[in-house]
């Protein structure tokens, strides 16, 4: 996430030279991402939602964000 980035609220995945900004709330994908690692994101971002949409907030106040967790 960047601090006072555009809505809708998303955040930015990379892979290798792959990149993609996801929305938070339904999932949207503007970039691109390998099929795998795309449905990994997702995943995720499902398990994530709460703290990636509470993080977001968090960056739209230039607030220090919480780590989240990643997939095990």
């Amino acid at each position: 996430m960047h601090y006072r980035d555009h809505h809708p609220a998303h955040f930015h995945a990379r892979y290798g030279e792959h990149e993609a900004l996801v929305a938070i709330a339904s999932g949207a994908v503007w970039g691109s991402l390998p099929p795998r690692v795309l449905l990994l994101v997702q995943e995720w971002r499902v398990l994530r939602l709460q703290e990636l949409q509470a993080d977001w907030e968090r960056c739209e106040c230039c607030e220090t964000l919480e780590p989240i967790a990643p997939l095990e």
